[in-house]
Formats: C-alpha cells, sequence, structure tokens
C-alpha cells in the first residue's frame, strides 16, 4: 500500500498533480482544488499523504496535506453511497477539525453548501459521522461546548435567521457567546446573541 509519495511536481491540471519520484516513477495524484491551488510552479518539490482506491476498471491514488485529512477521507468514503469525489468535495469544504464542529452541532446547513448534497443526505452523513469520526475529536468538542452539542446552537441558529439575520453573520456571534457560556438554554443563547449583534452594529 502507498501511503506517502515525495517528489518533483511535472504537471498538474484542474483535477490530479504527476509526482516524479526520485525513482523515476511518475504517479497521477487526484488533489482536490484546494490543494491544488498551493501548488508550486512545475519542478518544485511536493509531499502527499496518499490513499489507494481500487476499482475493477482502475487504480486511483488520492493525494492529502495532512494524516488528518486522509483519515477523515477514509471514514468518508465509508459512508454509504459516498465516493472518493464526493469525500474530496468534503474536504475541499471543510478542514477535518470545522468538520468536527458541525458534527458535534449537527449543523446540517453547512453541509448542504457542499456541491451535490442535499438535506436528506447530510442528514444522513451527520447520523453515520457521529460515530464513525474520531471519538476522541468529537468528545473533546462536546466537552468544550455541551450546550452545543445537546443542540442549543442548531436551534438558537434557527431563531436568529428566522429573525431575519443571515447564518454567516450569526453562526459566528453564536458560537463565541455559547463558548463564554456554554450552560445557556435557547432563549438565554438568543437573547445573548442578540445582544452581541447590536453591539455590534451601534
Amino acid at each position: 500500500m502507498i501511503a506517502h509519495l515525495r517528489g518533483t511536481l511535472l504537471h498538474f491540471d484542474d483535477k490530479c498533480a504527476t509526482v516524479l519520484t526520485p525513482g523515476g516513477v511518475g504517479y497521477e495524484v487526484h488533489l482536490a482544488p484546494k490543494a491544488l491551488s498551493s501548488l508550486p510552479q512545475k519542478g518544485g518539490d511536493v509531499a502527499f499523504h496518499v490513499h489507494l482506491v481500487v476499482r475493477e476498471d482502475a487504480q486511483e491514488l488520492y493525494g492529502f496535506e495532512s494524516l488528518e485529512e486522509r483519515e477523515v477521507f477514509r471514514t468518508l468514503i465509508s459512508i454509504s453511497g459516498f465516493g472518493p469525489r464526493r469525500a474530496q468535495s468534503v474536504l475541499n469544504q471543510y478542514a477535518p477539525e470545522e468538520l468536527t464542529r458541525i458534527v458535534v452541532e449537527e449543523d446540517v446547513t453547512a453541509l448542504t453548501r457542499i456541491s451535490g448534497i442535499g438535506k436528506k443526505t447530510a442528514q444522513g452523513m451527520l447520523l453515520e459521522l457521529r460515530y464513525k469520526l474520531d471519538r476522541k475529536g468529537v468528545e473533546s468538542h462536546a466537552a468544550k461546548a455541551p450546550a452545543q452539542s445537546r443542540g442549543v446552537f442548531r436551534d438558537a441558529l434557527a431563531g436568529l435567521c428566522n429573525l431575519g439575520y443571515s447564518e454567516e453573520e450569526a453562526a459566528p456571534v453564536l458560537r463565541g457567546v455559547l463558548e463564554k457560556e456554554p450552560d445557556l438554554d435557547v432563549s438565554g443563547a438568543l437573547r445573548k446573541a442578540l445582544q452581541t449583534i447590536a453591539k455590534s452594529r451601534a
């Protein structure tokens, strides 16, 4: 099993990069757009953690900039109906730590921002990821924000959106409120968040 590649960037396009190893072998590695955008110029040195996907008609290498990304990728492709391209799309949108936060907060809306993932698919993802993601990471997030893990964040965010605030504005404010006061209930979190937003606009 190939686990890591280091070599010279020989070629790349909008999906893959070809890495020429010191032994003279060139490997085509599938990369997410985020990783492709950070590649050096041709001839530069590159290194990736990789996962080999074996299909009936092909063997494909998927590359990652960190071990955490590769492990989350492996978790994602273990979900029923989840292929490597969709798993790559998730990691292109969210870093492993951010994905863990989404799972803890049961943030369906965040997952539906990923191309090709609707509400029903997102709900199924959360159900499976809650048990398949690294338990230590999930439990650490839950311990830091117990109110969020009980759904207070989700319900309070829905309340703010119903009041006309965008999720992009409301979510960071609400997250900050619950980090400072993790024992707030939904009404308390809403009140504090509204006060914070009002102060920021004053």
